[in-house]
């Protein structure tokens, strides 16, 4: 299956890396990418949507931290099964902390999801920056 990624925007608010990383992502995670389909060699994606190769290679790194895609060395890069190990199961319980401290903390709802919402974008959530 040949991937093709949809262009970036470089008057988004939000990074290149994160348009990147989001759009493969939501692609995943829907189907419309399957499990095992191979992405573009990070040269040749770099190439083809006229960014740096370390950020490609960054939203790689992240995608895979998160379970989205496997790398196999020289084989390349691939959709992960959506069952990878741990996946569902770190969401779940990174939620479920999270759901607590803003209970603790006196957050409704909506003020929990705000900060979340906020977060998502943020240049260091995870500690990436």
């Amino acid at each position: 299956m040949l991937v093709t990624v949809l262009p970036l925007d470089p008057a988004s608010t939000d990074p290149l890396y994160e348009q990147l990383r989001s759009q493969i992502a939501a692609r995943a995670t829907s189907g419309e990418l399957p499990a095992g389909t191979r992405l573009p060699t990070v040269r040749q994606l770099a190439v083809d949507l006229g960014i740096g190769v370390r950020t490609v290679q960054r939203v790689y790194t992240e995608l895979e931290a998160d379970g989205i895609v496997v790398t196999e060395g020289r084989r390349g890069t691939f959709v992960a099964s959506p069952s990878a190990p741990g996946r569902t199961a770190d969401a779940v319980e990174a939620a479920d902390a999270y759901a607590v401290a803003a209970r603790r903390l006196g957050l409704t709802l909506a003020e929990a999801t705000r900060v979340l919402t906020q977060r998502w974008g943020g240049s260091d959530v995870g500690g990436a920056g």
